[in-house]
C-alpha cells in the first residue's frame, strides 16, 4: 500500500508519499480500507517531530479515517466485511490501509456519505469527552469556544447548541465569525480587535462563562481564569500558545474553579473505547437526524497532505481539511 511517512522531522515538505507494507490486524482490530482521513494540529505536531505516536501504533500521521472494513482480527465481534465506518485512530489515517482497534468504530451516521464520515471522530470524541464528559456542560451555561472556526470549534457550538447552551466564540476574521453565527454562536469576539475576558463578563452581565474550551494553552491561562464564572470549567486541549505559565491559585480558589488537560491518542484503549461509545450513543443520532454536521473546507488528494498541512498552518480554513485516499 501507499501511506505518507516523514522520514525526517521538518516543514510540510518533509511528508512523503511512498509505498509501505499492508497493516495486519491483531487481535481486537480490524483492517478498513481508508477512503479519507482528516488532518489534525497534532498532525503538524508529529510532522515536526514535537509529537511522537504511543507505543504499539502507526508510525504514520493521521487520527481518523473513514472506509470500509476488509479484514476482521480474532475476538473481534459486531462487525463484518464491507462495514462502511469511521474510526478514531492512534496513527495510520494516512494511508490506503490502517488496522484500527474494534473499540474505536464507528458506523457512518445515516445521511453523510463516507468522505464526509472521516472529518468526524476525532472532532466529535474530543468535544464531547472533554466539554460534557469532564466539564459537564449543562443548557442555559455559557461555553466559551476557542478557535470558533476550527474542527473542533464548529463542532463545540453545534453540540453545545443542541443541549441548550449559549455558546461564545474567538476567532481571527470577521468571515470566520460569521460562519460561527451560522452554525449558532451567540457571542462572536475577533481575538486581533477585542479582549475576550472584557467580551465576555459584558455578554454575560459580569457572570463569566462557565465552561471554556481552550486549544491554546500557556498564553491563555490567566485569562481563561480571569473569563471564568464562579464553578466554571476550563478544558484545555491544545497548546498552541505554549506550555509553560503562572497560574494565579488565589483566582481559581475564588471562583471555586477547575481546570482539566487532556489528550486522545495516548489514552488507554479502554479509555478511548468508552468516549467512542458514549458518543455513538449521545452525538450519532443528533447527526442523523440533521441536528449535527460535520463542516469541510476542501478535499485534498493523500498524497498532497504537504498542501493540506501548509492551510492549516496558515489558518486558511473553516472546519476539516479532508485528505482523500486513491
Amino acid at each position: 500500500m501507499y501511506a505518507i511517512t516523514i522520514p525526517e522531522p521538518g516543514g510540510p515538505e518533509a511528508l512523503v508519499w511512498g509505498e509501505v507494507p499492508d497493516p495486519v490486524p491483531g487481535e481486537g482490530e480490524v483492517l478498513v480500507e481508508v477512503v479519507a482521513s482528516a488532518v489534525n494540529r497534532a498532525d503538524i505536531m508529529q510532522r515536526q517531530g514535537f509529537y511522537d505516536p504511543p507505543p504499539g501504533a502507526s508510525s504514520y500521521p493521521g487520527l481518523e479515517c473513514s472506509g470500509r472494513i476488509i479484514g476482521i482480527g480474532a475476538g473481534v465481534s459486531g462487525w463484518s466485511v464491507g462495514d462502511e465506518v469511521c474510526a478514531l485512530l492512534a496513527g495510520g489515517g494516512y494511508a490506503q490501509k490502517v488496522a484500527v482497534p474494534a473499540g474505536q468504530l464507528l458506523p457512518v451516521p445515516a445521511g453523510l456519505d463516507l468522505k464526509q464520515a472521516a472529518a468526524l471522530p476525532e472532532v466529535v470524541c474530543t468535544v464531547w469527552s472533554n466539554v460534557f464528559m469532564v466539564a459537564h456542560l449543562r443548557p442555559a451555561e455559557t461555553l466559551l469556544v476557542h478557535g470558533g472556526s476550527s474542527g473542533i470549534g464548529t463542532m463545540a457550538i453545534q453540540l453545545a447548541k443542541a443541549v441548550g447552551a449559549k455558546v461564545a466564540v474567538t476567532a481571527g476574521s470577521k468571515d470566520k465569525l460569521d460562519y460561527c453565527a451560522e452554525l449558532g454562536a451567540d457571542i462572536l469576539i475577533n481575538y486581533r480587535e477585542q479582549d475576550f475576558v472584557a467580551e465576555i463578563e459584558r455578554a454575560t452581565d459580569g457572570a463569566g462563562a462557565d465552561v471554556i474550551l481552550d486549544n491554546m494553552g500557556a498564553k491563555y491561562l490567566d485569562r481563561n481564569v480571569q473569563a471564568l464564572a464562579v464553578n466554571g470549567r476550563l478544558a484545555i486541549i491544545g497548546m498552541q500558545g505554549g506550555i509553560k505559565a503562572e497560574l494565579n491559585i488565589a483566582a481559581l480558589l475564588g471562583k471555586r474553579a477547575a481546570i482539566s488537560a487532556t489528550s486522545l491518542r495516548a489514552r488507554p484503549l479502554a479509555e478511548k473505547a468508552a468516549i467512542v461509545a458514549a458518543v455513538r450513543e449521545h452525538v450519532w443520532p443528533l447527526i442523523e437526524a440533521g441536528q449535527i454536521r460535520p463542516v469541510v473546507d476542501r478535499e485534498l488528494p493523500m498524497s498532497e497532505a504537504a498542501t493540506a498541512h501548509q492551510v492549516l498552518e496558515d489558518s486558511g480554513h473553516i472546519g476539516k481539511v479532508l485528505l482523500v485516499a486513491p
